[in-house]
């Protein structure tokens, strides 16, 4: 949801929401037992900071303010998955002079574990992501773009599993329908998947087949469906049954909390995204206690 700045900054230095989350993993309570999910999306290329005469986000944002944020959360808690869901390039000069280059290199120092591709990584076309994706040391994770006749095959995972203590994370990567957005010739040979459909699959594989005890989406569907384009998180949530957790991207939506969604097992999922230019990061504490989890939001604006 949007709000004013004046609305927007008072939520974020109260920010938090605590709930109960439908899953349970065996564990007891304590730090060992909590997983904190950062993530971003959006970021476009905004290396540095806003400038201070910025009418929305003056001296905010910028990687090193992040990457000194992020180390700072990693000192505290003892499991921390660092996730994007896109749209990582276009939006400033560094992007036309080095096409994308120092953003992946500065995340992959500031490690992150997994990202998913968002329309605007297209925008110079596929074989110049394919030559920027080598700057990445983290895997781009693209559930429903099938790029098996491209120069792409091979460079993208379709799901990831990552361990951090008790926790068993399957991440997947769903893309929005890149017609209308990029052009034809950006995405030639590419097949664009059901996303729904791809993300339900791929997500009852994850927990049945690789024992997965949380599935985490990145997603850059947008949150709200339309007539134009259909397909969104708050829809994927509804119509799956096997997502804990949508990370979001696409619409910039600056959220208060998350939105928890049933799914079709009448089982709440977890919606929460951090509108754009990295002035955000979002963070997710999940937290084990006898054999149930619950979780506290927390946004921080980076500055």
């Amino acid at each position: 949801m949007k709000t004013n700045r004046r609305q927007f900054i008072k939520t974020l230095a109260a920010g938090s929401l605590a709930a109960t989350l439908p899953f349970a993993v065996k564990g007891e309570s304590g730090s060992h037992n909590t997983l904190t999910i950062l993530h971003t999306n959006d970021v476009h290329s905004h290396l540095d900071p806003f400038e201070a005469n910025h009418p929305r986000f003056p001296n905010m944002g910028g990687f090193a303010r992040r990457a000194s944020l992020i180390s700072k959360i990693r000192q505290q808690k003892k499991h921390v998955l660092l996730v994007d869901a896109g749209d990582i390039f276009q939006g400033t000069p560094y992007f036309n002079f080095f096409g994308g280059k120092p953003e992946l290199e500065l995340m992959s120092k500031m490690g992150y574990d997994a990202a998913t591709i968002g329309n605007h990584e297209f925008d110079n076309g596929m074989q110049h992501l394919s030559d920027q994706l080598k700057y990445a040391d983290f895997p781009f994770i693209c559930s429903n773009y099938n790029f098996d006749n491209t120069i792409l095959k091979g460079k993208t995972q379709s799901w990831k599993v990552i361990e951090k203590g008790p926790f068993r994370i399957g991440i997947i990567g769903l893309g929005i329908n890149p017609a209308g957005l990029v052009s034809p010739a950006n995405y030639k040979g590419m097949d664009w998947l059901d996303p729904i459909k791809t993300a339900e699959e791929t997500a009852t594989y994850l927990r049945n087949e690789k024992n997965c005890n949380l599935i985490v989406a990145l997603s850059h569907l947008g949150i709200n469906s339309s007539e134009e384009r259909p397909d969104s998180d708050r829809k994927t949530a509804a119509e799956s049954s096997s997502i804990d957790v949508i990370i979001g991207g696409h619409t910039h939506t600056f959220m208060d909390e998350p939105e928890l969604i049933k799914n079709k097992a009448g089982k709440n999922v977890i919606i929460n995204q951090v509108g754009w230019g990295g002035v955000i990061l979002g963070q997710l504490d999940i937290t084990l206690n006898k054999g149930k989890s619950t979780f506290l939001a927390t946004q921080h604006i980076v500055r």
